[in-house]
């Protein structure tokens, strides 16, 4: 059987421990953060062992890489892209050209993910810019406007599936409106019911087919004044199954995120009770912060998560069919073309031959 979880690992490979313990637990998927990142190389064998000791050829591996200021791989492994928050602005100018070049950036993101074994992307941000948001989101959202996050947000999604990456959508049904950043508190929003649902929670009903989506750590008062979306069943059955209309793979964000309380066993059992198919925890939640007891925290959420069976396998499934199919492409011609639209990716010396020098061409 598969536990219903999403693992990250301590260092740049395997070790021996980790290696016995996911050839028992056999996690669904795995995550990488910049504590696991070296070189293409040293990217590539980790993933390989990573597949290896889930005995999964197809497991998926997973990444945040949404360009700006999140954004695991960094040159050489892979361009800086650009945020969000400039392709919104290029929507307010053309939004035909703002489509394709989110398109073409995502699509350029997939290039360089896939190239490395990286098959799934924790992006697009589908959250909405409030102005008294916290800066957790700020440029990572596409903008302020519906209409123009979904379609935004829709471009991201083809560019990744296009190059054989599969999206998470995020941070369903909305992280905009907190005020507080949940790897630190619990946000509270205390918007009504009616407002929400004709503002943040449109975009991700715009893309209600999407595979996969990504819960936020926020407490909605007008849907569950007790829990935030993670750990309330009434957020995730009533809002996004129902009135989103999300039928896709739902994993928690980050079980490790210091606005949950509680211990990672019982974060977990709650995640799951709660209506998620996939529990993710990856140990990474704060930059910066030393990986604590990895193996101790890795151990509580395979414990707690349970087999991944019943409608929850037929979603996992179909996320991850969409994996690696990647269409032909030529990346010089895109980064061209978004160099015409100011928007191309760069990196410190501004070298042109990135794909090249890093193996990726």
């Amino acid at each position: 059987m598969t536990a219903a979880c999403i693992l990250g690992c301590a260092g740049q490979l395997v070790t021996a421990e980790e290696r016995a313990f996911f050839r028992d637990v056999k996690p669904w998927g795995f995550i990488l953060f910049a504590r696991n990142i070296v070189d293409a190389d040293q990217v590539r064998r980790l993933n390989d062992s990573l597949r290896e000791a889930a005995d999964d050829a197809n497991a998926l591996i997973f990444i945040d890489q949404e360009g700006g200021r999140v954004q695991r791989l960094k040159p050489p492994l892979a361009r800086l892209r650009r945020p969000a928050a400039l392709f919104g602005q290029l929507y307010g100018r053309d939004p035909e050209q703002a489509v394709e070049a989110v398109t073409l950036n995502h699509r350029l993101l997939a290039h360089e993910l896939l190239s490395l074994g990286i098959d799934a992307d924790c992006a697009p941000c589908m959250d909405l810019l409030h102005p008294k948001g916290h800066g957790v989101v700020g440029d990572r959202a596409f903008g302020a406007d519906v209409a123009q996050v979904a379609a935004l947000g829709r471009a991201a999604v083809d560019g990744l599936l296009a190059g054989g990456v599969v999206p998470v959508i995020k941070h369903i049904p909305g992280h905009g409106r907190a005020e507080l950043d949940s790897h630190h508190a619990m946000p509270v929003v205390s918007t009504s019911l009616a407002e929400l649902e004709e503002t943040d929670f449109q975009p991700f009903r715009a893309l209600a087919d999407a595979a996969m989506a990504m819960t936020a750590h926020v407490t909605y008062r007008a849907v569950d004044p007790q829990d935030c979306v993670t750990l309330s069943h009434r957020a995730i059955s009533t809002v996004i199954r129902g009135h989103i209309g999300f039928d896709g793979l739902l994993m928690s964000d980050d079980l490790s995120m210091r606005a949950l309380g509680g211990s990672l066993a019982e974060r977990t059992r709650r995640t799951m009770q709660a209506g998620c198919d996939v529990a993710l925890h990856g140990n990474g939640a704060l930059v910066g912060e030393p990986v604590r007891d990895l193996m101790a925290e890795l151990r509580a959420v395979a414990d707690h998560c349970g087999d991944l069976a019943g409608r929850a396998a037929e979603r996992a499934a179909d996320a991850r069919a969409p994996a690696r199919r990647s269409k032909p492409f030529d990346p010089n011609a895109a980064e061209a073309r978004l160099d015409e639209l100011g928007l191309a990716g760069h990196e410190a010396a501004a070298s042109q031959d990135i794909f090249a020098r890093a193996g990726l061409a």
